[in-house]
């Protein structure tokens, strides 16, 4: 079957075009370091050393064992590992490795043949190392015992040459001889009778020499037992003995039976057997039953480990005459491998824009069983992709593209590769290869919505994260790596550009600085989003960013006018009943929202009962008529808080003077404190009237005022007053949700006894500095507010306080 075997991969290498007809050989000593030379086989080849790195050459083997290594540099040979050759080999007389050098494009194989020629790297070893001869004192001079030899893994002249006895003896020598096959005897020969009286036991070393230089030696201890009787020792039926097993056979199975004969009889002729065993079996692999000869499995066999075994059988009769017999069992193969697929090149990813026939992978095929079972065949499963496989040498396959690309429709291919073996029943083994198809950048980014609207609350920490933008590229690699930027901006841009910044990594916008609502409502940017590939492709998204108000300015009063002191009073006529009209304070909130819904709130009163504040309107009324009883002169003190979170607060201070109309001379006893009440009437009258005329004049200049700045006012929309910065006669109350519209107010003062006197208040709003929550109340401050007052129960202002644009309203007080 060896030589069939050789005839048919001869014939397999002559019908391949590419393979030298006549192999490089060489040889080599086995034990050499890694890295020895072997040979020049570029040169030996007729090869360029450029051939070697242009047309990738490696070395290739069929059980995928890489002994020696290839330097394409300069084309040598060399070991890759430590050889053993008793491991690769054994005991044969050659050993040789053979492999082929691969080169593509074309392919073109060299088949190398490397002899591992031996060296003395092992000593001879006995099986025992102290045997026990029982020999008969009646034997006679020239009688021969058999003994178990020596074992010398190394071959020709390395291997057992002598034998020798020390110390020497006048009993015994020892006699050697080869046979065939490769066997060798070793007898002790009786030169001298023995006689058991004299000499009961005789001890002696028995040391095997090989022929390697120098040589190496090995020794066992020999111990003779001198007997009486017993004259005739077992006999074997044959003295080789061959036997076949499967290799799956179950375990205690028989594989043969050896029989010896003894002339003897009682207990010199009782035969029982036992293994000498081989060197270097660790766990044997074979039982012997002692009395009947029967040799049994003892653990499962595996031809591809050892195709045969060689066992000595030694027969001892009772007296402790002894006999040796070879016995061979060939292991017999049965398809237990699957094949296996060594792969000795692959390429992933793959171009899109590779041409039909790109060779992807190059992978060899083998199965470890013989014969049939050993055949193997491969095939690709997925027909319908565009991949194929084709042949390329002996047992090798190239898997190779059969048709174009297209990563857009495919970007992953997961070929699955089928081995199986020509065994009863078939073997296979399949192996997946996935193949990635590398892109090219012809996707921009995209982002995952068409504009994006965030939101930042004034007053922010800088650097406050708002918001992100997110994009995808359906690239892979560098041209799906998306990185973000601000797109250049047109000169009127750049303030929003300096507001806000936008992280290149994970598209995080952020706003740089703090933002004022009352300034700034709105930024609006352009953010880029680019791709890595070359050239790199890129989109652009709109960034809006709305400023979300905070209650960070209190009311400020509008009237009665603040910057008076002491505060201005308002004349109520006696008669007066319940829901009579004292006088309006008007606040606003430069806020929005909430945050500039007004409430009014009665904060402190000389005559509590007297008074009304609507919570909506801000309009004073009395509560009740005014009596005899009531004070003339009344001090009252309104709180204006908004509707934040927490709410701020201002406080209008305003005086009330209860007169039975404007001649009569029935003024307060005390113009300034309780203390002067009991002046004089006239006096009052006389400081009366001069505040009445001087509140008609200051009231005559701001309408006239008023008219002159009227005709000079301002378009629609712009701005006429900004954050702790009001006009002197107007204010603008937009986006405020207490005033929208530009207004201003004239109020008339009469009473019921028909007096002319009238007074103007003049809408001035005083430039106060903005109020932070939580730090400034107005002037009353915590302390002054209604008890059990809460922000839940404040109503909500309504719209019929608002005035058109560019109106002015009268206030009647009567």
């Amino acid at each position: 079957m060896a030589s069939a075997r050789q005839v048919l991969c001869l014939c397999v290498v002559l019908s391949v075009p590419h393979v030298r007809s006549e192999p490089l050989r060489y040889s080599v000593a086995e034990e050499r370091e890694s890295g020895s030379l072997v040979a020049n086989v570029a040169k030996d080849a007729g090869l360029d050393l450029a051939q070697l790195w242009a047309r990738e050459a490696r070395l290739v083997s069929e059980d995928g064992r890489q002994h020696f290594r290839l330097d394409r540099r300069t084309g040598r040979l060399a070991v890759r590992e430590r050889i053993d050759r008793e491991e690769i080999c054994g005991q044969s007389i050659t050993c040789t490795l053979s492999f082929e050098l691969l080169l593509g494009n074309p392919l073109q194989f060299f088949r190398i043949e490397v002899a591992v020629e031996d060296i003395n790297d092992h000593s001879p070893v006995f099986p025992e190392e102290q045997v026990t001869l029982k020999i008969l004192e009646t034997s006679e001079p020239g009688s021969r015992f058999p003994l178990e030899g020596a074992r010398d893994l190394d071959v020709g002249s390395n291997s057992l040459q002598a034998y020798s006895i020390a110390p020497e003896n006048e009993y015994f020598s020892v006699s050697f001889r080869s046979q065939s096959e490769g066997d060798s005897s070793v007898e002790l020969v009786l030169a001298k009778p023995l006689d058991r009286e004299e000499q009961a036991e005789i001890g002696f070393s028995l040391i095997a020499t090989d022929g390697g230089s120098p040589p190496r030696s090995g020794t066992a201890q020999i111990r003779i037992v001198v007997l009486d009787v017993n004259d005739n020792a077992p006999v074997f039926t044959q003295e080789r003995y061959r036997g076949q097993v499967l290799e799956d056979a179950p375990e205690d199975s028989v594989v043969l039976r050896v029989v010896a004969t003894d002339a003897d009889v009682g207990v010199n002729g009782e035969i029982r057997y036992s293994f000498s065993q081989a060197v270097g079996h660790r766990r044997p692999a074979f039982k012997i039953d002692a009395v009947t000869g029967d040799i049994r499995v003892t653990r499962p066999l595996d031809f591809e480990a050892a195709e045969k075994h060689e066992l000595s059988v030694r027969a001892t009769d009772g007296g402790g005459l002894s006999a040796l017999c070879k016995v061979v069992v060939e292991v017999v193969d049965v398809n237990d491998n699957a094949p296996e697929l060594v792969v000795s090149s692959f390429r992933s990813p793959l171009a899109e824009s590779a041409s039909p026939g790109t060779v992807v992978g190059l992978f060899v095929v083998k199965d470890r069983d013989a014969g049939d079972n050993g055949k193997v065949v491969c095939s690709l499963e997925d027909s319908v992709s565009p991949f194929s496989l084709r042949p390329a040498y002996k047992n090798y396959y190239e898997l190779v593209t059969a048709s174009t690309l297209d990563r857009e429709q495919t970007a992953q291919y997961i070929l699955a590769v089928t081995a199986a073996d020509a065994g009863s029943p078939a073997l296979t083994t399949t192996q997946t290869f996935t193949v990635d198809v590398s892109d090219v950048n012809d996707n921009a980014p995209v982002f995952n919505q068409t504009s994006y609207t965030m939101y930042v609350r004034e007053n922010n920490d800088p650097a406050a994260l708002v918001g992100a933008v997110r994009a995808a590229d359906e690239d892979v690699g560098p041209n799906s790596k998306v990185t973000y930027s601000l797109a250049p901006a047109q000169p009127a841009e750049r303030a929003p550009r300096s507001y806000v910044s936008v992280n290149s990594e994970n598209g995080n916008v952020f706003v740089l600085r703090p933002l004022d609502y009352e300034q700034v409502r709105q930024l609006e940017v352009v953010v880029s989003a680019a791709d890595s590939g070359s050239p790199p492709l890129s989109a652009n998204v709109t960034v809006r960013i709305l400023v979300v108000d905070e209650n960070d300015n209190a009311p400020v009063v509008l009237h009665p006018a603040q910057d008076s002191s002491p505060p201005s009073s308002e004349l109520v006529p006696t008669s007066a009943e319940a829901g009579y009209l004292v006088t309006k304070v008007v606040a606003v909130d430069a806020d929005s929202g909430q945050n500039s819904w007004l409430s009014y709130h009665l904060l402190k009163a000389t005559d509590p009962g007297l008074f009304a504040v609507g919570a909506q309107t801000g309009e004073v009324r009395l509560r009740r008529p005014v009596t005899e009883r009531d004070a003339v002169k009344q001090k009252l003190l309104v709180l204006v808080r908004d509707n934040g979170r927490p709410p701020l607060s201002a406080t209008a201070a305003l005086g009330a003077l209860l007169l039975d109309g404007f001649s009569d001379a029935h003024m307060p006893r005390s113009g300034l404190a309780p203390e002067d009440e009991g002046g004089s009437l006239t006096v009052y009258l006389i400081v009366s009237l001069a505040l009445v005329s001087l509140l008609f004049l200051a009231s005559a200049t701001a309408f006239v005022a008023c008219k002159v700045r009227k005709r000079t006012a301002p378009k629609e929309g712009t701005v006429l007053y900004g954050p702790g910065n009001f006009q002197s006669s107007l204010a603008d109350a937009a986006g405020t949700a207490t005033l929208p519209h530009a207004y201003c107010y004239e109020i008339s003062l009469t009473t019921g006894s028909g007096n002319s006197e009238f007074k103007f208040l003049k809408p001035v709003l005083p430039s106060l500095p903005p109020q932070r929550c939580g730090t400034e109340r107005g002037a009353a401050g915590e302390e002054d507010f209604p008890s059990g007052l809460t922000a839940a129960e404040e109503p909500r202002p309504q719209s019929a306080g608002t005035l058109p644009a560019g109106q002015f309203s009268r206030l009647p007080f009567d």
